[in-house]
């Protein structure tokens, strides 16, 4: 007859609900992966699936009670982890909506706003356009694998244990400067373009004071922003790369 014990019975369940919580943390706040359209219950089992996969090759747990104060406070600290991992990827994708978004203020589309379930805010239709097309370079450079490697990694570089190291908020703060660096340079090439027209039609306006601005101005600007992001697009791939490269640097590198 087979006898589990409660101290065997603890260790299975500290096992699975410590690496598990880190995951989910890390699923709740990494792009794709976090989506408001992807159900929680299948967020829970690739979550409980992922932390099975990866339990044989997590480091020796420290051996605390589960109900104890330290076994709540590695509990707290594993899902802090998570959160700030995934958060780290998804910086990449701000600084791309940053850059749509300013590309499209830029070309006079900033009427052309709708409500995005995964911000819960407003965002422009070129925002979207090139989230959605960094989402397809992302896949098919298989960043879904890279979140698997990466997360599994993340125990032997960031340990589960009570001492081990904190979480360096000034740190992930600075590299929300990238936000504005990233996503200003993704928009130079469409901006400056788009400056040049604007230009153009002042300096025509001052020497045909009777030709109607507003009625030419609008659609060549929208037209000259439409040419200049077709022209930019099989260009714009390699930047998008460079980004979810470092992206995944900084999803090891989240803690002191």
């Amino acid at each position: 007859m087979v006898t589990i014990s409660s101290e065997l019975l603890q260790t299975w369940i500290i096992g699975l609900l410590w690496p598990l919580t880190r995951i989910l943390g890390f699923i709740a706040a990494a792009p794709i992966l976090g989506h408001q359209s992807i159900p929680n219950r299948v967020k829970l089992g690739f979550g409980i699936v992922l932390t099975l996969v990866i339990m044989p090759t997590v480091p020796a747990l420290p051996s605390f009670e589960i109900f104890s104060l330290q076994g709540l406070l590695i509990l707290v600290q594993q899902f802090i982890i998570g959160i700030a991992m995934g958060f780290a990827m998804r910086l990449v994708f701000v600084a791309i909506e940053l850059a749509g978004h300013m590309i499209g203020m830029s070309m006079g589309l900033g009427f052309a706003s709708f409500y995005d379930p995964q911000t819960e805010g407003q965002t422009t239709a070129i925002s979207q356009f090139l989230v959605l097309l960094c989402m397809l370079v992302f896949l098919s450079l298989d960043g879904h694998l890279m979140f698997v490697t990466t997360i599994a990694n993340s125990f032997t570089v960031m340990p589960i244990a009570l001492d081990s190291p904190s979480i360096d908020a000034m740190k992930i703060a600075s590299w929300g400067s990238t936000i504005f660096s990233s996503g200003l340079l993704l928009a130079l090439p469409v901006v400056t373009a788009l400056l040049i027209t604007n230009m153009a039609l002042g300096i025509l306006t001052k020497t045909a004071p009777q030709l109607n601005l507003f009625g030419i101005g609008f659609p060549i600007t929208i037209s000259i922003g439409f040419i200049v992001i077709a022209i930019s697009l099989p260009t714009i791939v390699k930047p998008f790369e460079k980004m979810i490269e470092v992206g995944a640097t900084h999803m090891l590198q989240v803690t002191k």
